[in-house]
C-alpha cells in the first residue's frame, strides 16, 4: 500500500492522477456505500504522532477538512501499519491531499493508497500549531485560525478576547446556553453561541478581557457576519486576561493540552487587549451602587428565599455598606435559607436581590456561603407612599440575557474571590450590629397589590427589537423614499430609534376619548384627594339607603372629624356576593380608604347623595376603581345617567362588572389609558419623527396599569433602554422593524405631514 508524493507545478499537478478516479465531497460520503475508485481532497487540521496499538500496529490519525463549503466538512481518517508509518514521516499540517477509498465500508482499514502533494502550506494566516502532552499518551498538533480568516462551512480551532458575554442559562430546550462575542488582533468580531447539554463543559468566563480557546466551533455566515456555534468535541479553555496575571486554564474538559507555546500566544493577546480594547465591565461595589444603575457584583452569598413563581431572593454582601437605605424584600420566615445568627450580624451590610423568570432556576440551586459575579444588576430607587422611606432603593436581575444579565459561580481560587475574602475577614461587624435599621426598609409582610411582581418578557431578539404583526408582504421602504412621497400612504421601514420623547416615560400617559378624539393628562392623586374632601360635607342621605338592590352599612368615624361614610353594597338575586365579586358604592370615604376597598372587592364607584338618588361625583374624579386603576368620563361626551341604572347589570345571571358595561349604562364615555410619544428613527438615508399612539400593543404592557404598578414601569424603562441605549453610538443601536402611516394635519392654510407607528410591538425577547 504506496504512499506516493505528487509535485505542484504552478498550481498544477506534474504528475495526472490516474483517470479512472473521480472525485467525492464529503457531503457524499456515506457508511455502507460503495466507494471504489473515488478520492477526497482537503487540507490536514489535526495530527496525532504515531503510536503502536497493543499487538504492536503502527496507528497513525489524522483530521482532514473538506476545502469546500459542505455541511459535514471534517473527517476522521485512522491508518494502519507500515502506511501510517510512511505518512506519519511526510505529513504536516496545511498539506493538501488526496485520498481515495478501496472497500464498501468507510471506514474501513484498508487503503489502496493514499497520494500527498508536495508541501503546499495553507495561504490563509494562522497562528503556529503547538503540541504538547497531558494525562492522554497522544498529544495532538493544532492549527489556529485568525478570527479574519474565517469561512462559512468550516470546523475550526481559535483564540480570542472576550469583549462580551452572555453567562450560561437554560434555552428553551433542555441545553444550557452562553454567547461571547470574540475579537483578536485582526480586529474582527466573532459571535458564538454555544449549547450543551453540561453546565461545566460551557467556558468558564467571568469578565469580559478573558482570553479563550475553542476547539472544534463551526462557521456559519449569517447576514454577512460570521458565526460560530459548537460542533461535536467542541472544547475550551480560558485565561484570566489581566497582564501579568497566572496563566492558569479554566477548562471544560478533563483532559486538554496546553503548552508552553500556548502560554506566549495567551500573553500576546493580553497585551495587544490592554492596548487595543477597553473591556472593563460597569463593576462596581455595594458603597459605589446609586439608583438607576447598572453594574456587576462580585459577592457572597449569605440567605435566599423563594419569593413566588417568577422570582427568588438573593441576600448578598462584599463588606462594604450601601450609601441608601435598601429593600428588605418581606418573605416567609421558613422559606428564608441562610444562617439566621450570620443574617442578623450583617443585616445592614448586606442587599437582598430579587431574581426573576430564566435566573431563577440556578438561584435556587445556590450554595449559601458561594462566592457569585451577577452580571447587570439594575437598581431602582422605589416611590414609597411615605415621604419619611421615599429614598431607598431596589437591587433586580431583570429576566432574560440581555446586556450579558446572569449569574456566575466563582471558584475558591478566583483571584476576585480570594481578594473578596481577605477583605471580608478585615470587616468589623461590631458597628453594623449596633447601628439603628434605618439602612433598611421592612415593607410589611405581603407585597402590596400595586406592586406585585409579575414575570417580564425581557429576552433579546437578534434580528429586530420589534415584531410586525400584520402586512407581512410590504417591503421595506426607505426613509428618504417615505419623506419624499405624499401622504397618506403606509410603509414598512427598518430604522433606529435615535431618540424619544418624554424621557420621563410616566409622562408619556395620557387619556384619550375615541369619541371627541382628545387628549388630556392623567389627573394625580391629589385632585381626587381634594373632591373627596370637598363631599365630606354632604351628609349620607339616611332615606337612600337599603334599597331593592343594595344593602347600605353606615358608620361615624372615631376622629375629630367624626365623618360619617356609608358603603352600599350592591345584591345579586338579593344576595350579597363574595367580596371579589362584589361592586360596591361609598359615600364619605377618603383616597386611603377606596383604595384599601379596592383590594379586597371587585370594583368601588364614590357617589354622594341627592335628594332622590344616589348620584357620581364629578368627572374630574374616577367614575370607577377596579383593582390599582382609575376610570374617568369624558366630560365633553359624557351624559350622566341614574345610578339606578346599574340594578340592570345586577340582574343578568353572572354580572361581569366590566368597565365598558358600566360606563354604558351610567351614560358615561370612558377615556381610555394611551402611551403618546415621538420617537426620532434614522436609517442612513434619513431621519424623521414617528408617533407613537398606542393602548398596550407595542409595549405590550397596559397603558391603564402603568402608572399604579411599579414592576409595569421598570420593565419599559428597561424596553425603552433596549431600543435606544443610552450612551450608545448609532451604530450600536439596534433595528426596529416598524410600519408607520403618513397623514395630513391642517394648520391654518397648511397642511402639515405627520407619521404614526402602527401594528408593530417590542419583541418578547426585546428585554
Amino acid at each position: 500500500m504506496p504512499v506516493q508524493l505528487l509535485k505542484i507545478v504552478k498550481g498544477k499537478l506534474e504528475t495526472q492522477l490516474p483517470s479512472h478516479l473521480q472525485r467525492e465531497e464529503l457531503k457524499h460520503l456515506q457508511i455502507g456505500l460503495d466507494h471504489t475508485n473515488k478520492y477526497f481532497q482537503g487540507i490536514v487540521i489535526l495530527s496525532y504522532p504515531l503510536t503502536k496499538l497493543g499487538d504492536g500496529t503502527d496507528f497513525f490519525k489524522i483530521v482532514l477538512q473538506d476545502d469546500t463549503c459542505s455541511r459535514i466538512n471534517s473527517l476522521n481518517v485512522l491508518i494502519y501499519g507500515k502506511m501510517a508509518e510512511d505518512c506519519a514521516k511526510l505529513i504536516r499540517n496545511g498539506v493538501k491531499y488526496i485520498h481515495f477509498f478501496l472497500y464498501y465500508e468507510l471506514f474501513s482499514r484498508d487503503l489502496l493508497c493514499l497520494f500527498f502533494f508536495l508541501p503546499q502550506i495553507c495561504t490563509q494566516p494562522s497562528i503556529t500549531p503547538f503540541s504538547g502532552t497531558t494525562s492522554a499518551s497522544v498529544a495532538p498538533k493544532y492549527v489556529y485560525t485568525p478570527l479574519n480568516c474565517l469561512k462559512d462551512g468550516t470546523v475550526v480551532n481559535l483564540y480570542g478576547i472576550v469583549k462580551f458575554f452572555k453567562p450560561p442559562y437554560v434555552s428553551k430546550g433542555t441545553d444550557y446556553c452562553s454567547v461571547v462575542t470574540l475579537v483578536d488582533q485582526s480586529n474582527v468580531k466573532l459571535t458564538c453561541t454555544l449549547f450543551n447539554g453540561n453546565l461545566d463543559s460551557l467556558p468558564k468566563i467571568y469578565k469580559n478581557g478573558d482570553i479563550v480557546r475553542f476547539h472544534r466551533v463551526k462557521i456559519r455566515e449569517y447576514n454577512g457576519q460570521m458565526q460560530g456555534i459548537t460542533s461535536a468535541g467542541f472544547a475550551s479553555l480560558t485565561f484570566d486576561g489581566t497582564v501579568g496575571a497566572p496563566v492558569v486554564p479554566r477548562a471544560s474538559s478533563k483532559v486538554y493540552t496546553f503548552i508552553d507555546e500556548e502560554q506566549k500566544t495567551v500573553e500576546e493577546l493580553r497585551i495587544w487587549a490592554a492596548s487595543n480594547l477597553s473591556v472593563s465591565g460597569p463593576e462596581a461595589k455595594l458603597s459605589d451602587v446609586k439608583p438607576m444603575m447598572f453594574f456587576d457584583l462580585t459577592c457572597q452569598l449569605v440567605g435566599k428565599a423563594k419569593v413566588d413563581g417568577s422570582s427568588f431572593l438573593l441576600k448578598v454582601w462584599d463588606g462594604t455598606k450601601c450609601p441608601y437605605p435598601t429593600w428588605k424584600v418581606p418573605v416567609e420566615a421558613k422559606e428564608l435559607e441562610g444562617d439566621r445568627v450570620l443574617l442578623h450580624h450583617l443585616r445592614n451590610l448586606t442587599v437582598d436581590v430579587l431574581v426573576y423568570d430564566n435566573h431563577v432556576q440556578l438561584a435556587k440551586s445556590l450554595k449559601i456561603g458561594s462566592f457569585l459575579r451577577i452580571y447587570s444588576i439594575h437598581t431602582k430607587q422605589a416611590s414609597a407612599k411615605n415621604e419619611d422611606i421615599s429614598s431607598h432603593i431596589e437591587f433586580h436581575l431583570h429576566g432574560g440575557t440581555c446586556y450579558g444579565r446572569g449569574i456566575g459561580i466563582l471558584p475558591e481560587n478566583n483571584p476576585d474571590v480570594e481578594e473578596l475574602k481577605t477583605f471580608l475577614e478585615c470587616v468589623e461587624l461590631t458597628d453594623s450590629q449596633n447601628m439603628e435599621s434605618t439602612s433598611s426598609l421592612e415593607l410589611g409582610d405581603t407585597f402590596d397589590n400595586d406592586t406585585d411582581l409579575e414575570s417580564p418578557l425581557q429576552r433579546c431578539q437578534q434580528l429586530s427589537a420589534t415584531v410586525l404583526t400584520d402586512h407581512q408582504d410590504m417591503s421595506n421602504t426607505m426613509l428618504k423614499t417615505v419623506l419624499n412621497n405624499r401622504a397618506p400612504q403606509q410603509y414598512r421601514i427598518r430604522a433606529k430609534l435615535r431618540s424619544f420623547k418624554p424621557q420621563k416615560l410616566y409622562q408619556s400617559v395620557k387619556l384619550h376619548c375615541s369619541k371627541c378624539n382628545t387628549l388630556q393628562e392623567v389627573p394625580n392623586g391629589d385632585a381626587f384627594d381634594v373632591i373627596l374632601q370637598g363631599c365630606e360635607a354632604t351628609a349620607p342621605n339616611p332615606e337612600l339607603q337599603s334599597m331593592s338592590w343594595y344593602e347600605s352599612v353606615m358608620w361615624t368615624t372615631q376622629d375629630e372629624n367624626r365623618r360619617k361614610i356609608t358603603i352600599h353594597f350592591v345584591k345579586h338575586y338579593e344576595m350579597l356576593q363574595r367580596p371579589e365579586n362584589t361592586l360596591l358604592m361609598i359615600e364619605g370615604g377618603t383616597l386611603k380608604e377606596i383604595w384599601k376597598l379596592t383590594r379586597r372587592f371587585k370594583c368601588v364607584i364614590p357617589v354622594k347623595s341627592k335628594e332622590d338618588d344616589l348620584e357620581l361625583l364629578d368627572l374630574s374624579a374616577p367614575f370607577l376603581l377596579q383593582g390599582n386603576i382609575k376610570y374617568y368620563g369624558c366630560k365633553k361626551c359624557s351624559t350622566p345617567k341614574s345610578i339606578k341604572n346599574l340594578s340592570s347589570l345586577a340582574e343578568k345571571r353572572e354580572p361581569s362588572w366590566e368597565p365598558t358595561e358600566i360606563a354604558q349604562v351610567l351614560g358615561i364615555e370612558p377615556l381610555q389609558y394611551v402611551f403618546v410619544m415621538k420617537f426620532t428613527l434614522v436609517d442612513g438615508t434619513g431621519a424623521l419623527n414617528a408617533y407613537l399612539f398606542d393602548y398596550e400593543k407595542f409595549f405590550q404592557i397596559p397603558a391603564s396599569e402603568i402608572l399604579t404598578n411599579s414592576f409595569l414601569q421598570q420593565k419599559m424603562e428597561m424596553t425603552m433602554n433596549t431600543l435606544s441605549p443610552p450612551g450608545r453610538k448609532l451604530d450600536d443601536l439596534p433595528w426596529l422593524e416598524c410600519f408607520i402611516k403618513s397623514y395630513n394635519i391642517a394648520d391654518g392654510m397648511k397642511h402639515q405631514v405627520y407619521y404614526q407607528i402602527f401594528d408593530t410591538t417590542v419583541a418578547e425577547d426585546v428585554v
